[in-house]
């Protein structure tokens, strides 16, 4: 049993649900969500309240009801509050700046690196180090700064690369000289 499904969601004001035919719009002060349930899943809305229901007990109905659920909750949470993804950049002359619609970075490598942001994503960028991901969708703004950290993932042994706020990166002794 799904103890993740079974729970309802409150919804905040000025936050509106609509189902059309298992198509979900979430649409709230931030902006507008849209998902498409899988089959067998459904949404049933009571004053001030949605809840996912599934059509059977079986294995894949059990399995997607929680997961429907989650991904609702995620887009009400976004629509009023946003999702933030903070990243620093560590290293000596390692840098990153937004021109345009592109990240430009400079990670020690003999080119830059330009990444485009998507549409949906407020980028900015503090002290040339501190990269901060803003959005509404929690997948698009978690997907593009783990594409940001990819390029150059935080090394062991002197710490330098793409790291999140908070991130601990265990850290390694160099060689030691033998006698």
């Amino acid at each position: 049993m799904s103890r993740v499904g079974l729970k309802s969601i409150t919804l905040p004001e000025k936050v509106t649900v609509s189902d059309k035919g298992g198509n979900i719009t979430v649409e709230g002060p931030k902006g507008k969500l849209d998902f498409q349930l899988p089959v067998g899943i459904t949404l049933t809305q009571e004053d001030g309240s949605v809840s996912v229901n599934r059509a059977t007990e079986g294995r894949s109905h059990r399995a997607l009801h929680g997961t429907a659920r989650s991904l609702i909750n995620n887009m009400i949470v976004g629509v009023t509050e946003g999702y933030v993804k903070d990243l620093e950049i560590l290293g000596v002359g390692f840098r990153a700046a937004v021109k345009g619609a592109i990240l430009d970075l400079s990670l020690g490598k003999s080119h830059p690196i330009l990444h485009p942001i998507p549409s949906g994503l407020k980028v900015t960028v503090a002290e040339n180090t501190k990269v901060k991901v803003e959005g509404i969708d929690k997948q698009e703004v978690g997907q593009f700064a783990a594409e940001v950290r990819a390029y150059y993932k935080p090394e062991p042994y002197k710490g330098k690369g793409v790291r999140y706020v908070g991130e601990y990166v265990r850290r390694k002794a160099g060689k030691s000289v033998g006698k």
